[in-house]
């Protein structure tokens, strides 16, 4: 049986336990006048205002007043402490008279939404205030954003390192082995920057950096400083020649884990490159380090440059215009080694004494058959192109020329007769046939067997990796700043980024677009009630409860203190 009582709850004045007090009894649920209740109500609401009328606890017993994501922000926030990255940003901060906990906040705002949903700077501040729980971090403006990135640029160096401290004992990072690479990206601009902008960081009495490259190329010098420096175009991997360009550098672990991500001007040459990489991790306790890189920081200066203090190096060498050594080692006859799975090695020896130089031969037959089918495909589109070309008019013969000139892998393939008509090059073939499948490798390391080198130099595409991943899910581009600085700081906060997905990815052995998609289904629920609000989350899914035990990570709790920014006036 059922019974209606009209009652309020008073906290007990000695145990402090709401009570229930009864006020009225309506009696038996079945036999309930109704109408005598609806009549009540009505005379109740007439002494009421009418915003009061509809408010929560009257007209209904719970009011969702705002809803957000909060799985991936929650995951990302725990794996921000756990690598120490807060805690190097807090005590870096904590000694240039900032807030540090407000600094710290905001920068991890920030990259969460490089993880999560990349967007202009402008945009996160609305991000951060009205689609995303975060839990802890204050309302912040557009100035603040940019302050938090101006330091983040600025105690770069001490940051990188306290968080690489942090991370390779966390995780036991593979650091003896440092795979390094380069690539680039661009910037739009609407506008001529203002010489004030261009120049900033650097003083009248400072060298352009045309003079640094220079001075840095003929002798030993360490690398540039990170700072602002002028812009400079180079050839635009991105086929994007017609923007200014910057060059990106990126040291990675084996895992895959970003150590540091650096900036330079778009025509900063690679000794240049090489030289500011290895010095500014010289103070990192690496010990013995071997220097994973590829054909594009292949120069005698470079490797000398990598062997100081002990290091090594594994470099690749160029096939088609190989060095005299390279020539000699490729047409050194030998046996190869099957190493893990269809891959073969040769270890081939150049040279006598201290000039000796080692390198190994690797091939794939599977690539091998790769390269005779391009080829393939290539002589027949040459053959299509200079069909009937013997009866064209010389200025014809020319422009076909100048077509095929602009695709080296064309244009190897052909030859020209005195008189000036198209052959296939026979000869070519047969030597690029020569090199299907092959590549080849030089190193300074002799405790490494073949096998070690070769699948040491296959992991390289563990930077190729990261490149993907900042240019594409991290949203590296567009890039609409207009000051080297900031351009920089972006830099750097799509590196964070990339360093708590990799982390991620190694945890779960998933992509971090499916982690992300399954986190974003736990929301963060705020409701209004005649007691107050409460902030309450969504129930966690099985996906999301496989993510939290494989990145050791508790739910977060049921209920959060988290408050809704109140809206801008």
């Amino acid at each position: 049986m059922t019974y209606l009582q009209l009652a309020h709850n008073e906290r007990h004045p000695v145990t402090g336990v709401p009570v229930a007090k009864v006020i009225h009894n309506f009696g038996r649920a079945d036999t309930v006048d109704k109408d005598a209740l609806a009549r009540l109500v009505s005379s109740i609401s007439r002494v009421l205002d009418a915003s009061a009328t509809g408010a929560p606890g009257v007209n209904g017993d719970v009011a969702i007043i705002d809803s957000r994501r909060l799985g991936g922000a929650f995951v990302l926030d725990q794996m921000w402490e756990r690598l120490g990255i807060a805690a190097a940003l807090r005590g870096v901060a904590e000694g240039r008279r900032l807030d540090a906990d407000v600094v710290e906040r905001i920068c991890f705002a920030l990259v969460a939404q490089r993880c999560l949903e990349p967007a202009s700077k402008l945009a996160a501040v609305r991000w951060a205030r009205e689609r995303v729980a975060l839990v802890g971090c204050p309302d912040f403006d557009d100035d603040a954003a940019y302050a938090a990135m101006d330091f983040l640029l600025a105690a770069l160096p001490e940051i990188a390192e306290r968080i690489f401290s942090a991370t390779s004992n966390l995780l036991n990072l593979s650091c003896d082995i440092i795979f390094v690479d380069t690539s680039s990206t661009y910037f739009e601009r609407d506008v001529a920057d203002a010489e004030a902008d261009l120049d900033l960081a650097q003083s009248a009495e400072e060298k352009s950096a045309e003079e640094k490259s220079a001075e840095l190329a003929a002798s030993d010098a360490p690398g540039p400083e990170e700072r602002a420096t002028r812009r400079f175009n180079k050839h635009s991997k991105d086929h994007r020649p017609d923007l200014p360009q910057i060059v990106l550098g990126m040291a990675v672990t084996s895992e895959g884990v970003p150590v540091r991500c650096w900036t330079f001007p778009g025509n900063t040459s690679d000794q240049v490159i090489i030289r500011t990489i290895k010095d500014d991790l010289a103070g990192w306790m690496l010990n013995r380090v071997v220097w994973v890189a590829d054909r594009g920081f292949n120069s005698v200066a470079n490797r000398a440059y990598l062997q100081r203090g002990g290091g090594h190096y594994v470099v690749a060498e160029k096939l088609r215009h190989a060095s005299g050594e390279a020539k000699e080692a490729l047409a050194r006859p030998g046996r190869y080694a099957r190493v893990a799975g269809n891959l073969a090695v040769k270890e081939v020896r150049v040279g006598e004494g201290a000039r000796e130089q080692r390198f190994v031969v690797c091939h794939n037959p599977e690539g091998a058959e790769r390269d005779q089918q391009v080829r393939a495909n290539l002589v027949a589109y040459l053959e299509t192109q200079i069909a009937g070309s013997d009866e064209w008019t010389k200025s014809k013969r020319d422009e076909l020329a100048g077509r095929l000139r602009t695709t080296p892998a064309l244009w190897r393939l052909v030859r020209r007769l005195g008189d000036g008509r198209f052959r296939i090059d026979k000869a070519a073939i047969a030597a690029e046939a020569k090199l299907d499948g092959k590549w080849l490798l030089r190193t300074s390391d002799d405790s490494l067997t073949p096998t070690d080198l070769a699948l040491a130099y296959k992991q390289l595409l563990e930077v190729e990796r990261g490149w993907r991943d900042l240019k594409g899910s991290l949203g590296l581009r567009p890039v609409f700043h207009h000051r080297e600085d900031r351009i920089r700081a972006h830099v750097q906060l799509c590196w964070l980024g990339l360093l708590l997905v990799r982390v991620i990815e190694n945890g779960t052995g998933d992509t971090w677009r499916n982690v992300r998609h399954e986190l974003d289904r736990m929301h963060l629920v705020t409701m209004e009630t005649a007691e107050g609000r409460v902030a309450q989350r969504s129930n966690t899914t099985a996906g999301q409860a496989e993510i939290l035990k494989a990145l050791h990570i508790a739910e977060p709790g049921r209920f959060l203190d988290f408050e809704v920014p109140e809206p801008p006036a």
